[in-house]
């Protein structure tokens, strides 16, 4: 079959490899029909995310049609639409049972401290074999397999296989309640569905601060306030929009390749920390190989955070759902802890959470398609990378047709 495969840093390709067959009796094949590219599968080829094991195929996210079984799979049959939330979870340990997928004690085979499986991840996460490709094998396919409802398109239930479920969690982490000023650093493809969940929990007013022209049109179009970082200072702007008192939760949606301001006031400020940022940058990502304009990795790597804190009112809440990797350090905890705020962060328990965005959906009450942008096939998958890296207008989600 064909499949986007990490090489190195810098380097992945369609390459053709092994069909994937059933390993365990509680197994699923999958026949992909439409995957999709994520901003996580950026970090590990511009290595803001090292660890990965040469020959992995990349991707968390997909949906497509049962193949096979094991004997341990009661609830589906071959032939059923799914979806396959991208974070892996057995069911069955007191962590699942709790809606804690992300924490998963059985599913990562480098044992249950290791934090959380996924697919097509480092090391650390398994390395379990990824999604942008024809075919895959699901592990604890009774957990990790979700149904479509009837009426669900592929390009709505692609959404909800990671960023969908990944944006709501990071409002429900930031603790949203009815009327808040909600403010969200990234308008990436999780930032503008951070901002549609934010709506959804409650928020009455919603700012999306990003240096990027496209995607804060996009943000205008769901009615969101936008705020451009590379016109003016982006926690001044929060505060003068706010009264002086800052957005009663924040989250943040960009992580580790945060990028600093090319112009305008927040470029003279934050020019001032070229070299803690790049103290960051090479500690964070120390083997990187940039080409041509290419995989060039964030050069501001705590700058979200540190805008997040300044921006959030005393008492307020962020919440964290950008990447960060276990070696990135850098936080400014002594201006959180006396403006008391309270911090919380995490992977995604998408399957606590794709069940039911399926049914908003089903149901007309979301739509989180409006953020797909752009459709390709695995052959051009590489060409797809490298728009998306580049933030080329009109690249703000990239699906993969494979059907």
């Amino acid at each position: 079959m064909k499949a986007v495969v990490w090489h190195d840093v810098g380097n992945v390709s369609v390459d053709s490899v092994p069909d994937p067959e059933i390993k365990h009796p509680a197994d699923a094949v999958v026949r992909i029909t439409t995957s999709a590219i994520c901003g996580t599968d950026l970090h590990f080829v511009r290595g803001t995310m090292p660890g990965m094991r040469p020959g992995t195929i990349l991707g968390h996210e997909a949906v497509g049609v049962v193949e096979e079984v094991g004997p341990q799979v009661r609830n589906f049959n071959v032939g059923d639409r799914v979806v396959i939330p991208s974070t892996i979870g057995c069911g069955s340990c007191a962590y699942c049972r709790a809606g804690y997928y992300a924490q998963c004690d059985n599913a990562n085979p480098n044992g249950r401290d290791a934090g959380t499986a996924f697919y097509g991840g480092p090391r650390q996460t398994g390395p379990f074999d990824g999604l942008q490709a024809e075919f895959a094998r699901v592990p604890y396919a009774h957990t990790n397999l979700v149904p479509i409802p009837p009426g669900v398109s592929d390009e709505q239930a692609i959404m909800v296989s990671d960023i969908f479920p990944t944006a709501w969690f990071g409002a429900r982490l930031a603790e949203i309640t009815n009327g808040d000023v909600v403010a969200i650093f990234g308008a990436g493809p999780v930032g503008q569905l951070a901002a549609l969940s934010a709506r959804m929990q409650g928020a009455g007013r919603v700012l999306i601060v990003d240096g990027n022209a496209d995607r804060l049109e996009t943000a205008r179009l769901q009615n969101a306030e936008t705020i451009d970082f590379n016109s003016e200072h982006p926690v001044e702007s929060v505060k003068e929009m706010t009264g002086g008192i800052g957005a009663d939760r924040v989250i943040d949606a960009v992580g580790v390749d945060a990028q600093m301001p090319k112009s305008g006031p927040a470029a003279a400020e934050a020019g001032q920390m070229v070299g803690q940022f790049g103290d960051e940058q090479e500690k964070t990502a120390p083997r990187i190989a940039p080409r041509d304009g290419l995989w060039e990795p964030g050069d501001a790597p705590s700058l979200a955070l540190r805008w997040a804190t300044e921006a959030v009112a005393k008492a307020g809440t962020i919440g964290i759902i950008g990447v960060y990797p276990p070696q990135h350090e850098s936080f400014p905890i002594g201006q959180a802890m006396n403006e008391n705020l309270t911090l919380k962060m995490g992977n995604c328990n998408h399957r606590a959470y794709v069940p039911g965005l399926l049914s908003k959906i089903a149901g007309g009450r979301a739509d989180p398609a409006t953020v797909w942008s752009q459709q390709k096939t695995i052959p051009t998958a590489i060409e797809a990378y490298e728009r998306f890296d580049k933030r080329v207008p009109g690249w703000t989600k990239v699906t993969l047709d494979v059907a």
